[in-house]
């Protein structure tokens, strides 16, 4: 017992959202509940029908209602969401001591902050209920995955040649889409590393970042959290295969033939070893579970219109899906206690980055609730300030500095406001996904433009993606040099990946 308790009391941390959301669920029902009202606060703008324009050939003023009110928050209550995003990028920099023991505190404040003025100032307690709902979903699919993953070893038993690593990081940017780049990272990070123990160089673990840890991830929404954010949000399950698959080609084309090139290079310092040639996976049998996480990812109330109605929660219109995620769940609860001990402990496997991952993503969908409407409502103000260029740009170079998740989304609110679509509409997302003309641009070119930049600008820095950091802190566990922050942009990322995002985009958005 008191092992089974040892070994279960840190599944606790990775779910802090659960309570938060269950409570916010039960009370817009409760007698506590807020009223909405539509009061003329300063905190509060009002869109009345006369300020939208709208051809008298398409709609008929007289049928159209006297006042269409929409409350947007006050511009201050973006600050949190803006103090959080620059405490994650300098805290493990700057003040790492005060960052590494109190960031479950900064984020969950900083998120009760905002969810307190949505419900008590606002009156609303609807974005906060879709807000934590979709927080559940994410911090499900990643936990289920890195637990997993954990779950299993992998020993190739042969050289470490350059044909051997460009394979390796390929295949890790194929699996990348199965089971998330973090999945892959922890999956592969340690076989690539003892495949070359004895030539190993940063440049291994960069290109891994680069290639198995972000770009990699873009076919699909299990990928990278940026692009499951958007399938949460409605974009349909095959939109990133369908728009993207040419884009991941590129991009991992090129940069494994620019690995094969430098790798190709450093020649070990004495003859390989003879080895077995033998690719061995133990804990295999748990792959079983990942397929399971996998299947689950298709259990969407929104999409299933057959679902009985006890295995999802309406909610003002929406279906909030539970049945998913705690099959997820459930899967990760198994996997990790009927692992082999020995294999978690070959695998260094601990709980600590996906409670930090957990902590954060908490903070960062609650506070970035006014920053999604408060930008969609700027882009609808200032449409010609968007298009597909400043979107791939100021995308991608936000999800390079900052998290490419919330980037994302950011962006995805601003493209859609442009056309007057909601973010928070599924059926609007879907509908934009889909293509809706934009003058002579279907917005679905929007939505690839964002989608490509977030997980390719994701490999920039090291805090570009939740992998990331991961993977240089691995490396580090067994004596590599990695470079620093600085470093790692200027030796790598400027003179290698940024050259290949600017072909990315001459070809795909300006030539073709």
């Amino acid at each position: 017992m008191n092992e089974f308790i040892k070994r279960a009391k840190p599944l606790l941390n990775i779910l802090p959202g659960f309570l938060l959301f269950t409570l916010l669920l039960l009370s817009s029902n409760s007698a506590f509940a807020v009223p909405q009202t539509t009061t003329q606060e300063d905190t509060l703008v009002e869109i009345t029908q006369e300020e939208v324009t709208v051809p008298a050939d398409v709609v008929d003023e007289s049928d159209a209602p006297p006042k269409v009110k929409k409350k947007i928050p006050a511009w201050w209550t973006a600050l949190p969401f803006a103090l959080l995003l620059t405490m994650i990028a300098t805290g493990p920099l700057f003040y790492g001591s005060f960052w590494h023991k109190h960031y479950p505190k900064v984020a969950i404040g900083l998120g009760a902050l905002v969810i307190g003025y949505y419900i008590l100032v606002l009156g609303d307690i609807g974005h906060p209920i879709h807000a934590m709902s979709e927080y559940f979903s994410f911090i499900a699919l990643l936990a289920a995955l890195f637990i997993i993953s954990g779950t299993i070893h992998i020993d190739v038993d042969r050289a470490g040649t350059p044909l051997a690593n460009a394979t390796i990081l390929i295949f890790g940017a194929v699996i990348a889409n199965i089971v998330g780049t973090t999945g892959a990272s922890m999956l592969l990070i340690r076989p690539f590393i003892r495949l070359n123990q004895d030539r190993i160089k940063p440049y291994h673990i960069v290109f891994f970042i680069f290639i198995v840890s972000n770009v990699g991830g873009c076919l699909t929404p299990i990928g990278d959290p940026p692009l499951f954010l958007g399938f949460l949000k409605g974009v349909p399950f095959e939109y990133t295969l369908t728009h993207l698959w040419t884009k991941w080609l590129f991009g991992i084309s090129i940069l494994t033939a620019i690995f094969y090139f430098i790798d190709s290079r450093n020649k070990p310092p004495k003859p390989h070893a003879p080895t077995s040639g033998k690719v061995l996976i133990s804990g295999w049998r748990n792959s079983f579970f990942l397929a399971v996480v996998i299947g689950a990812v298709f259990i969407d109330p929104n999409v299933m219109p057959n679902l009985p109605s006890y295995l999802f929660i309406e909610y003002h219109g929406d279906n909030i899906s539970y049945l998913r995620e705690l099959i997820m769940l459930l899967a990760a609860a198994v996997a990790y206690f009927t692992a082999d001990k020995t294999i978690l402990k070959t695998n260094e496997f601990n709980f600590e980055p996906i409670r930090e991952v957990g902590f954060l993503f908490i903070g960062i969908f609650a506070t970035m609730m006014p920053a999604l409407q408060i930008i969609g409502m700027l882009a609808q103000n200032n449409p010609d300030a968007v298009n597909v260029h400043t979107l791939f740009w100021a995308t991608g170079g936000l999800s390079g500095v900052l998290d490419n998740a919330p980037t994302y989304l950011n962006f995805l609110a601003a493209a859609m406001g442009k056309m007057d679509m909601d973010i928070d509409s599924k059926q609007e997302v879907r509908q934009f996904a889909e293509g809706v003309m934009d003058g002579s641009i279907p917005s679905y070119l929007y939505l690839t433009a964002i989608s490509m930049a977030a997980v390719f600008f994701g490999a920039f820095t090291y805090i570009g993606n939740a992998p990331n950091f991961m993977v240089k802190s691995i490396a580090e566990q067994n004596g590599i040099d990695m470079p620093s922050f600085v470093g790692y942009i200027i030796k790598y990322s400027i003179p290698i990946l940024f050259p290949v995002l600017f072909l990315s985009w001459l070809l795909f958005f300006v030539i073709l």
